[in-house]
């Protein structure tokens, strides 16, 4: 596909690339998307019932209990040839860095070294009180066997390390947003550009390529459009690319 070339070759001649991951990312591991008619997580569950801090602080086992489910299949996931790809990119120094909507972590499984986790991350639950912490899916096990809600040692519930409605985003996310204002290009895959403030990344770069099944809140603004799947179109561009650069050695 000449549009991947054309891609490579701007991976190519930059210095400074970011990425910007969302659900479509994942699909491919298994792990369903929001929005999507039928399919996607959001017709299924209402997220303001499932990812709110309010039903945490008022009924936490309720929150737990169907929490469960979800975080188990995204906790349990393996990354796709789409991390894979993008974990060989940053290896050729092609790619700064990873920014996620994502929390299943499947970039760092994939070898990722870089990734600012704008939602956070389901690898761990935590105390709010005292700060422990304790591996998401012993949590989960622990849920599936009655002892809902999940406590700490020092009688606090736990909470997941994800940002959940009515959370602030971390540290992470204001990182992000300031390498965007300097990088010469930023790469938006998997990403319907919908969920905010992560959305209002795409309109500061300097320079924007999408790659999406579908379309993005941002199509207009993209230098280059990519019409396919995360996988296939991620794992050709790394395969130019590094033929790119082995001619340039």
């Amino acid at each position: 596909m000449e549009s991947i070339k054309k891609l490579a070759q701007i991976l190519a001649n930059s210095k400074d690339v970011l990425v910007l991951t969302g659900a479509g990312v994942s699909t491919e591991s298994g792990i369903p998307d929001f929005r999507t008619p039928g399919t996607g997580l959001w017709s299924k569950i209402d997220p303001m019932e499932l990812f709110a801090r309010s039903v945490l602080v008022r009924d936490p086992a309720k929150f737990w209990r169907r929490a469960e489910p979800v975080f188990r299949e995204m906790a349990s996931a393996q990354p796709n040839q789409a991390h894979f790809a993008l974990a060989r990119l940053e290896r050729l120094g092609l790619i700064r860095a990873v920014i996620t909507q994502n929390i299943d972590s499947l970039h760092q499984q994939a070898g990722a070294n870089v990734v600012f986790e704008a939602h956070g991350h389901l690898r761990t639950a935590k105390c709010p009180d005292c700060g422990a912490q304790e591996d998401m899916l012993r949590v989960l096990d622990r849920v599936a066997e009655g002892d809902n809600p999940p406590r700490c040692p020092c009688g606090t519930i736990l909470r997941p390390e994800v940002v959940l409605f009515g959370d602030p985003l971390p540290s992470a996310f204001q990182i992000a947003w300031q390498l965007v204002w300097v990088c010469d290009l930023l790469l938006v895959v998997g990403s319907s550009l919908e969920v905010a403030p992560v959305c209002w990344l795409a309109p500061e770069a300097k320079r924007l390529a999408i790659i999406n099944l579908g379309e993005t809140q941002c199509d207009g603004l993209a230098d280059i459009l990519i019409r396919g799947s995360a996988g296939e179109v991620l794992a050709e561009l790394a395969e130019q690319a590094e033929k790119l650069q082995a001619r340039k050695e």
